[in-house]
């Protein structure tokens, strides 16, 4: 990128949040930053606070719908937070929580181990137990289905009924899972630095997309379900899902090639722009149309991008670093 490029920086307001930045998510109009620490920091309208979500423990992974962020600690619990501050525990588990879930209808998932809970917008909890540790967890964007990563695979889960999970399989440690926004693919992040993805509909196919020099931690959907953005290289991999047959025999865009490590994407809701973080600092907003960029941030040594996430009405995008730095860019008008 070069230093004359356009540059939003001075629209971007600096937050200390205090520790590593698990997780950003935007409750209407609150931002709340999942700390490592186990306190969950609510910024709204110039005004910080803290609130002790896991007191004992760390916050190892959150969700965030909207309305309430959900968080799961080395604790074993589940805890919730508001958008005022308030807190309470939805769940305890036997150990620590490795993957959460929401889902639109106030339906939450969550695993420890092997176990996978899932309970529905009515309190009402079912179990499954994966093949193996439960590393990702993820909701179908229509019915009540649940996606598990584990090992050699993924299962489909339908929560409400007594017929076994459906297992689709591909041989080794599959982590994250995602499910495109038509439903109609399911992909995995793994841990020999690919993806892997099914086509669930027509005919359970195979994608295979492979070549990253780093395992792959982020995964972005476009607001038209179109491409997927990924981390796990010097610029983010955008595959193509515009057909049928998804990326197969499609090569991927690369988008913001910097010498460092893409760390998080996240797409704009409603326009073609991608947010790219940096495990430099570094945080780019590039353009689909024409590949333009506009600098966010610049590289700051030792602050690599952790969290990333844009309000529901793309006016606003917030991110968070590993050394306890945050910021929150509010895009001219």
């Amino acid at each position: 990128m070069s230093v004359s490029a356009p540059s939003l920086t001075d629209h971007v307001a600096d937050i200390a949040a205090g520790a590593h930045v698990t997780a950003a998510h935007w409750l209407k109009g609150t931002l709340a930053l999942a700390l490592a620490d186990g306190g969950v920091l609510l910024a709204r309208d110039g005004a910080v606070r803290t609130v002790p979500a896991h007191p004992d423990s760390g916050i190892l992974v959150a969700a965030g719908d909207g309305a309430r962020l959900v968080s799961g600690g080395d604790d074993g619990r589940v805890a919730v937070t508001a958008a005022d501050g308030g807190t309470s525990e939805l769940a305890k588990a036997g150990g620590w929580i490795d993957a959460l879930a929401l889902h639109g209808d106030g339906s939450v998932a969550f695993a420890s181990g092997r176990n996978v809970v899932a309970r529905d917008a009515k309190g009402r909890e079912k179990t499954f137990a994966a093949p193996s540790t439960a590393r990702g967890l993820a909701f179908a964007p229509k019915g009540y289905r649940l996606a598990v990563a584990h090992y050699n695979g993924v299962s489909l889960w339908y929560p409400n009924l007594e017929t076994p999970p459906e297992f689709i399989e591909w041989k080794g440690s599959h982590l994250d899972v995602t499910w495109s926004p038509d439903g109609r693919f399911v992909v995995s992040t793994m841990q020999e630095n690919a993806l892997h993805g099914w086509r669930l509909q027509p005919d359970r196919g195979h994608m295979r997309m492979s070549g990253y020099p780093a395992k792959v931690r982020s995964l972005s959907w476009s607001a038209d379900g179109k491409w997927l953005a990924t981390s796990g290289a010097e610029a983010a991999i955008v595959w193509p899902f515009d057909s049928k047959e998804g990326p197969t025999g499609k090569a991927p865009r690369e988008c913001g090639v910097r010498p460092a490590r893409v760390s998080r994407v996240a797409f704009h809701p409603k326009a073609p722009v991608l947010a790219i973080g940096y495990e430099d600092g570094c945080v780019l907003l590039v353009r689909f149309t024409d590949a333009s960029e506009l600098l966010v941030r610049p590289a700051v040594r030792g602050s690599a991008i952790s969290a990333l996430a844009w309000d529901a009405t793309g006016a606003r995008l917030a991110f968070g670093c590993a050394d306890g730095q945050a910021g929150l860019l509010t895009l001219p008008a």
